[in-house]
């Protein structure tokens, strides 16, 4: 695999596998969780890796940890492979784990000190107020973890894989049972970080999340990569869109005018057209409106989300 790094030393990619393969399990009972990935995360990036529960999404993550032992294949986190320098790429990453794996007797002040010193950081260098404050539990910083809620023990889980300053930091459904306030908190703040050079990868059911925030976008179905793209280019790939036309006159029936497009009458005068932008512009759905002898009050636009790749590329690989 290619190590390229740049005249700071930093490598072009922040997380690197190839024909990555993860079976588990012996003979006709094995499961492959994984059937040979290939990824490349750039540094820098705000990465999202998207899939159906039980995609690989956990197993790809917890290998790049060094949780799991991977079956076949190569993986590099920040340059450093995996199975020849694993204290480096462990040291390299930061993983928000789903699971809620906190000792429940320690503050969360003494959690991310005893994390601190695992991974070496100098007392004088750590960030444990800044990381408290970033994540909502300034209040909460010497109660014990047992006490806290569990959107409060998940937002500790955060501020635990943010001690070390890691270059690439790896959030697996991290504002899951968090309120809106803290989640545009923890947004901010991570967009901050992402800001200031530190490579993100989101794994999220929050489509709208990761529309908002990722640059690109991988999606993981049965163990094999469907999509990698930027998320713009994702979204249009669906090439799909809706119009929606409120008309003045009362009609019972879709005009003949209208009967190449895909359009239904709706309630409260509405005439509503779906199409695809690459072979249909807009322009000819409103001169056909306006052929039709209808006038036109008002009328909006709906463009496909990711919502809609998502569903349709993992629902089209499950039919294969």
């Amino acid at each position: 695999m290619a190590r390229d790094r740049s005249d700071d030393g930093a490598p072009a990619n922040a997380l690197a596998v190839r024909g990555l393969r993860k079976t588990y399990g012996k003979g006709p009972g094995a499961t492959e969780a994984l059937s040979g990935i290939d990824l490349e995360v750039p540094r820098g990036a705000f990465f999202g890796l998207l899939g159906p529960n039980g995609a690989g999404k956990s197993t790809l993550i917890n290998i790049l940890a060094g949780l799991v032992i991977k079956t076949a294949g190569h993986a590099e986190v920040w340059g450093y492979d995996i199975d020849e320098n694993p204290r480096a790429a462990r040291s390299a990453i930061g993983v928000v784990p789903q699971e809620l794996n906190i000792d429940p007797f320690f503050t969360p002040r003494e959690l991310l000190d005893l994390q601190g010193g695992l991974y070496g950081v100098r007392k004088r260098e750590r960030r444990t107020d800044e990381i408290l404050a970033a994540v909502g539990l300034t209040e909460q910083s010497d109660s014990y973890a047992r006490t806290l809620s569990g959107g409060m023990r998940r937002r500790l889980l955060v501020a635990k894989a943010m001690v070390h300053s890691p270059p690439v930091l790896v959030l697996d459904e991290p504002t899951a049972g968090v309120d809106i306030e803290l989640r545009q908190q923890f947004w901010a703040y991570v967009g901050k970080l992402n800001a200031d050079g530190t490579t993100i990868l989101l794994t999220t059911h929050y489509l709208e999340e990761a529309e908002r925030f990722c640059d690109t976008i991988a999606i993981i179905n049965e163990g094999a990569l469907v999509a990698c793209e930027r998320t713009a280019t994702l979204i249009r790939r669906l090439d799909r869109k809706l119009v929606t036309v409120v008309i003045a006159e009362e009609i019972d029936a879709v005009p003949e005018g209208l009967a190449r497009f895909d359009a239904e009458l709706l309630p409260m005068r509405r005439l509503a057209v779906h199409y695809r932008p690459s072979r249909t512009a807009i322009g000819e759905i409103l001169a056909a409106v306006n052929g039709a002898g209808l006038t036109i009050v008002d009328l909006t636009t709906e463009e496909s989300d990711l919502e809609d790749i998502f569903l349709a590329l993992t629902s089209r690989r499950a039919a294969q």
